[in-house]
């Protein structure tokens, strides 16, 4: 994982909330809390059988959290669509990352689990999120990166689709960063290299007409709060959209800096198409 990216662009001007802006945010907010609280409740609950049913693999869980996260985006009033076909055989997905709201956006469309830094694991609120629905948590110690990679085979081989962010940090939502090679040196094991493909998915968000184009980009020492309050106030929200590109066979590819290569110019060609229509 990298240092937070900012930009060397001067800020957009604050968002004003007027009085039914603050009206919109604490009716969503409400309604938004009821629902990933209330579904991750459940989700524990239906876990407590699952476990002990089929140890790593989850086959009914995963569903709750799809549910949740396809909900969201009818609560927050934004637009949804995304195209592409889903890649069936194991494997991984990889995305760039622009905002928070990425998370609800893979996870609507596909079933998933994220890979994320460990400082995750103990933000309050998100942390409980992430741990609940198979978040795979990884540390920035090369001495346990040996350790790290069995876990990746571990899930990888249970059937679980990992997804992670190669750029390692989120961005404004008008570019793609460099893709670290890193994580895709897991996929190169003996037990891994022939059985695995990589899609890569360009996520793209579409701003609410009249406000700037970065309206959902979540970077640099942006607070979470202020950026949610922004979000679940505006009048006429914007759209994410999502491209899933067709998957490559690992085995294709002779080492991992080419794989993360190609899977950034993909991507980085999805973006730039998608914001460039009209």
């Amino acid at each position: 994982m990298s240092a937070t990216w900012d930009s060397n662009l001067p800020p957009d001007d604050p968002y004003v909330i007027g009085v039914w802006g603050w009206v919109r945010a604490a009716l969503r907010g409400l309604i938004l809390g009821l629902l990933v609280f209330g579904g991750l409740v459940l989700l524990l609950v239906v876990r407590l059988v699952e476990r002990p049913l089929f140890g790593l693999r989850r086959p009914i869980t995963p569903f709750i959290t799809q549910f949740v996260c396809r909900s969201a985006f009818c609560i927050l009033g934004m637009g949804f669509r995304s195209s592409g076909t889903l890649m069936r055989q194991p494997g991984a997905v990889v995305a760039n990352h622009a905002s928070w709201l990425d998370i609800f956006a893979l996870n609507a469309r596909k079933r998933v689990y994220f890979v994320s830094k460990s400082e995750v694991a103990g933000w309050p609120g998100i942390g409980w999120l992430a741990r609940a629905t198979g978040t795979l948590f990884i540390e920035r110690n090369p001495a346990r990166a040996r350790e790290q990679t069995e876990l990746f085979e571990r899930r990888l081989l249970a059937g679980h689709k990992l997804l992670f962010f190669p750029e390692g940090t989120s961005t404004d939502g008008m570019r793609v960063l460099p893709f670290k090679s890193t994580l895709f040196a897991a996929f190169f094991t003996k037990d891994l290299r022939d059985i695995l493909s990589v899609q890569p998915v360009s996520v793209i968000y579409h701003a609410p007409v009249g406000h700037s184009a970065r309206f959902y980009g979540w970077w640099g020492d942006m607070e979470f709060g202020t950026h949610l309050i922004k979000t679940l106030a505006v009048h006429r929200p914007g759209t994410v959209e999502l491209i899933y590109h067709p998957p490559v066979r690992v085995a294709d590819f002779p080492n991992r800096k080419v794989l993360a290569a190609h899977c950034e110019t993909v991507v980085r060609q999805g973006h730039a198409a998608a914001l460039a229509r009209p």
